[in-house]
Parts: structure tokens; sequence; C-alpha cells
């Protein structure tokens, strides 16, 4: 009976071991699907927002089931890619009074850490590198989903967001006291590799 007991306890964990792991991996944006952005808000003038978007990027997450504080994410933007809906405007953005694309064509976040809660949600802190200079950040994410897809891959979905000083990335420009902060909203679906 002793042995009976202690094999079905062990079952039991392996089972549990397997399905815990089955999501854990290494994913790989999907940058050639459209289920992907990486958004942000600002105020104008303190009389309405602002929205926009980067169209290019990329990156990889390694999410581990067992032990999530081991997750890690590593993102790439071409800052150049920055969509306003306005063209004029975009130019503006791409310049020196902003994100200043000719001499800083990539902005990067690379975590530190992962912190989990009890319900599940992340705060993921990091490196974000913008316009040359490079301040730790916390992006604070939640898991959408996982599952197969029906091409016979694996997916996992996230989202995080965060809030950014411009001066504190050396972005000279004065929009005045409403818009001194930028909120960015990155919602990610990885294919499992």
């Amino acid at each position: 009976m002793k042995k009976l007991l202690l094999a079905s306890a062990v079952s039991v964990a392996l089972v549990g071991a397997v399905h815990a792991d089955e999501h854990s991996g290494t994913y790989a944006f999907d940058n050639k699907g459209t289920h992907q952005f990486v958004t942000f808000k600002i105020s104008h003038l303190g009389y309405s927002w602002l929205y926009g978007r980067f169209n290019d990027f990329d990156g990889q997450f390694a999410y581990d089931a067992e032990n999530q504080e081991n997750s890690s994410v590593n993102v790439t933007i071409d800052t150049s890619s920055v969509d306003s809906n306005h063209a004029e405007r975009d130019k503006h953005l791409r310049s020196e009074d902003f994100l200043f694309t000719d001499e800083y064509p990539e902005a990067t976040f690379k975590s530190t850490s992962v912190i989990v809660d009890e319900d599940g949600e992340a705060d993921i802190v990091g490196e974000l590198t913008l316009r040359g200079v490079t301040r730790e950040v916390t992006l604070d994410a939640e898991m959408i989903g996982h599952g197969a897809d029906p091409w016979g891959g694996y997916r996992m979905g996230f989202e995080a967001e965060t809030e950014l000083r411009l001066k504190d990335f050396g972005i000279p420009m004065d929009l005045g006291k409403a818009s001194e902060t930028v909120e960015i909203i990155i919602s990610v679906e990885g294919i499992r590799q």
C-alpha cells in the first residue's frame, strides 16, 4: 500500500511538472504578423491625447513556468518607424528635438529581473536605452494567454506598460507641464522556438 501511495504521489508530481512546464521556452516576437504593437500616448497641451506607435520592432522573451523570476525579455525598436498618423509631425519626432533618429536609430530594452506577485502579474525591471541614454525602467506586465496555434506552433502573449519622463532620456523639446511624461504600452505575441 505504501509503495502504491508513493508511486501515485510521484506520478502526480511528474504530471504537474509537465503541465507547468509545457509553455516554458524561448519565444520570438511574431514580427511578420499583425498581432503586436509598441504604442505611446502623450498629452497635447493638457487638452487632448496624442497617440502613436513604432511600426518596426523585434525581440524575444524566455518564459520559465516553474520559476517565473528566471524569465527575461529583449526588445529592439527602429526609432525612425515612429508613426503618429501625421507625416510632418513624424518628421519632427525623428529630429534632434525628440528621438534624433539619425544619431540614435534604435531603442533597446533588456530585462535585468522579473518580480511576480500573487496574482501572476509581473514587474519586469530592465535597462531602456533611448536617444543614447540608458536608464532603469519597470514594465508592469500581464500574460494575456498561451496555447497552440493553427499552424502547429505554440504562442504566448503579454501586455506591458510604463511611463517615461522625456527629460530623463535627454529629449530637449519642452512641451509644457502636461506633457513631461509619455505612456508606453507594449503588446506582443511570441512564437516558441
